[in-house]
């Protein structure tokens, strides 16, 4: 998966390097964006198929892509944060999870600008860039940052962050720069590769119905402010 990732991300570099200069153009960037996002998630299930494990695909772009493995799949979104790429906004990043015996069991985000690569197996704790990460330790949630989707989450006072990519969102809060995120109207590849991250860096977060694809909830946080911050966010 890492590998893949990494692969991919130089074309995603140079796809984004043409989307700045489009910005000026009368037409805009969005025919080429769509085109780049259908050209990763394409190299992505290309590369991921080389496993000896014949899974399935869930994607953005194509829906479910059937392979021997009908039961455990790679959950990918080539381009999270598509509408920052778009606006030649350096935010965005590449989602790659699995899903084995209906459980996530690992998952990769790959910051391509930032040269930021976090990934998380089960039982095996949540990396960034080699080095182990884990959730904030704060306990107040006057001190804390969270991040969102959605204006109009009733927040109580909270101090938010629309960042425009969910899975970085969560990826963020797996390594403590947010304390927590919630989103709502979410699909399965915004959050299948974020959800195990925070899991494995000692977060907790909303359970997750894998046969759900689209319209998912989800409050991630750590362990400390989890009952502040599920009383606090009316989004259900």
């Amino acid at each position: 998966m890492i590998k893949s990732c990494e692969k991919i991300s130089k074309v995603l570099i140079r796809d984004f390097g043409e989307v700045e200069k489009l910005q000026v153009s009368i037409k805009g960037p969005k025919n080429f964006v769509t085109n780049s996002d259908r050209k990763v998630e394409d190299m992505l299930v290309n590369e991921l198929s080389k496993s000896k494990k014949k899974y399935s695909f869930l994607t953005e772009e194509s829906g479910f892509i059937k392979n021997e493995d009908k039961e455990n799949f790679w959950v990918i979104d080539p381009i999270d944060g598509t509408t920052n790429f778009i606006n030649g906004i350096p935010h965005f990043c590449i989602s790659v999870g699995l899903v084995l015996d209906n459980e996530i069991v690992s998952g990769v985000i790959f910051d391509p600008i930032k040269d930021e690569i976090y990934y998380a197996e089960k039982n095996s704790g949540a990396y960034m860039n080699n080095k182990s990460i884990r959730v904030s330790r704060k306990r107040e949630i006057s001190e804390c940052l969270f991040s969102s989707n959605s204006k109009n989450i009733s927040s109580d006072g909270l101090t938010i962050r629309i960042t425009g990519s969910a899975a970085l969102d969560l990826a963020y809060v797996s390594c403590g720069r947010f304390d927590g995120s919630f989103h709502k109207n979410l699909s399965l590849w915004d959050i299948a590769a974020g959800s195990i991250l925070v899991r494995e860096a000692g977060g907790v977060l909303s359970d997750i119905d894998l046969k759900k694809t689209e319209n998912i909830s989800l409050i991630a946080s750590n362990q400390s402010i989890e009952k502040e911050i599920n009383n606090k966010i009316s989004m259900f």
